[in-house]
């Protein structure tokens, strides 16, 4: 499968280009700022530090440039210079689309990232896109190893990155790319069954035993969302939940992911034009067990349940068929007007039984949920709601330091439920006005499921643009998840890209949350 390995390094490694060709990737005004003898093992004796210079100098970015060193293995490459307050410092989308452009495609390459250390975290995420691990192409393909390293500038004395820096990027990377290959990998190899083994093969590296429910469990249980969309399929509906409970825990977070491992859209069914693509439907729950997996390795100080709500929403004789109702594990009916808005229908029972069976304070659900979300925000941002005006604001601001970007969108459930009412149902489960703030309702669909007067923290994460690049899955939603809650992690550069920032005094911290919740945002 993964052809490509990628490894972060703490140390600055020598090799003549001509041996491993060499791309050394930054914003002018950092390439500026290195010395010849910071990169000279990597480029001499086929560059001359005048030929560097003279390169770096020449750099126009518009957005972007690049000079070639020495033919195709050794490169010089710009980002953009300017980043407007929506976008990311770190200029992530840019770097890894330069980065890829610029590979020479042999056996073993070099990658120098030249930046602040304020934007390794989301530099390291955006590098770990340019390599996809999912190919079912024929003929062999040579193994390539790829060592990623960087050369500070911030002016401070560390000159490039600690060997714990660089295990937590490895972490996060290899999350990033975990989660890339199960939303590119076909339903027919991706069903059901095979998502949760990909969730017990997690639960194995990190010691936990997944929660498994599944199939008529389900209906027994009062589980009808989940039930009612996968029904029909061949392989079972499941709902998996892994569970992190340390020591000293403060409070429980839960990451209730979308796994709809296929979207024909049911009865309701999609054209052809619009049903390609729907293997990426399990996108939220692929960036949750990423993020999780990562998380925990990286010591995960609260308590952290993973929850995934796993169906493939077919067509049979069992569909769900317009005007049935569901009842759903909150205990309030569904009058079913569209079997294609079935995200909904999963994540409501979802994040229910995140609040009633696993007591969670904050609650986060992430989806591919609609395809307003794109026209809303964009493809490059994941629109994000919440009941809670600091976390929205912390969580736009952990889509800056990570890459992962997100945009607010209104949360108005006075005004916007009402699209939702059915005279013989609680709820419909699709909006009577396609037009009035069709992401804004999708969200707040499933807020519903935990009551809009629900005291702990719900926040919705609809990431369907972002989770894709043309044909390619990006992993989106680990790096952002791994950055909203950093302050819940027990490595520093988790904490540093936090909403909050670095924690200044340790041990205050820790006198501090002795007697209450930690503080996260």
């Amino acid at each position: 499968m993964a052809t490509t390995d990628v490894q972060f390094s703490s140390v600055s490694t020598k090799a003549d280009p001509n041996e491993r060709p060499v791309v050394i990737v930054g914003q002018v005004p950092n390439l500026k700022k290195v010395d010849w003898d910071s990169v000279r093992g990597k480029l001499h004796p086929r560059v001359t530090a005048e030929t560097f210079k003279e390169a770096v100098s020449n750099l126009h970015p518009s957005p972007t440039d690049s000079c070639p060193l020495w033919l195709n293995n050794a490169t010089v490459a710009a980002l953009p210079n300017k980043a407007s307050r929506h976008n990311t410092p770190s200029r992530a989308h840019a770097l890894t689309k330069i980065v890829r452009s610029c590979m020479a495609g042999c056996r073993e390459e070099c990658i120098v990232l030249v930046c602040e250390k304020s934007e390794v975290f989301a530099s390291a995420c955006a590098i770990s896109r340019v390599f996809p691990c999912f190919s079912r192409k024929s003929g062999a393909s040579q193994k390539r190893k790829i060592v990623v390293e960087f050369l500070l500038v911030d002016g401070g004395k560390e000159k490039t990155i600690s060997e714990d820096e660089a295990n937590c990027l490895q972490a996060a990377c290899d999350a990033i790319r975990l989660t890339a290959q199960i939303v590119d990998t076909p339903c027919n190899e991706m069903n059901t069954d095979d998502f949760l083994n990909e969730i017990q093969t997690v639960g194995s590296q990190v010691g936990i035993t997944p929660v498994i429910i599944r199939g008529e469990e389900l209906r027994q249980r009062g589980f009808g969302g989940i039930y009612g969309v996968g029904k029909a399929a061949d392989h079972p509906p499941a709902l998996a939940i892994l569970s992190h409970k340390p020591t000293g825990a403060t409070q429980t977070v839960a990451w209730v992911g979308k796994g709809i491992v296929y979207d024909t859209g049911g009865l309701s069914i999609k054209g052809k034009t619009a049903m390609p693509g729907m293997k990426r439907d399990c996108g939220g729950a692929a960036a949750v067990l990423g993020a999780f997996c990562a998380a925990v390795q990286q010591g995960f100080q609260d308590n952290l349940h993973a929850v995934f709500c796993l169906a493939e929403n077919a067509v049979g004789p069992l569909a769900t068929r317009p005007d049935d109702i569901h009842k759903l594990y909150s205990g309030r009916t569904v009058e079913i007007n569209n079997t294609d808005a079935e995200g909904r229908l999963v994540l409501g029972d979802g994040v229910a039984y995140a609040a009633k069976d696993l007591q969670a304070d904050i609650i986060v659900d992430m989806a591919t949920l609609t395809g307003a979300q794109g026209i809303s925000v964009g493809k490059y941002h994941a629109a994000i709601l919440t009941n809670n005006e600091q976390w929205e604001e912390a969580c736009v601001t952990a889509g800056r330091k990570s890459g992962d970007l997100v945009h607010p969108l209104p949360y108005c459930p006075e005004l916007h439920f009402s699209e939702f009412n059915s005279a013989v149902a609680d709820m419909k489960n699709s909006v009577a006005d396609r037009n009035n703030a069709q992401s804004s309702c999708a969200g707040l669909f499933i807020g519903a499921h935990l009551g809009f007067d629900w005291p702990g923290v719900w926040l919705h994460i609809d990431m369907a643009a972002p989770a894709h690049a043309g044909e390619r899955a990006t992993g989106y939603g680990v790096a952002l998840l791994l950055a909203l809650f950093g302050r819940a992690s027990e490595t520093d550069l988790l904490q540093a890209v936090s909403p909050l920032g670095p924690v200044q005094n340790r041990q205050e911290d820790t006198m501090e949350n002795a007697c209450k919740k930690r503080k996260l945002v």
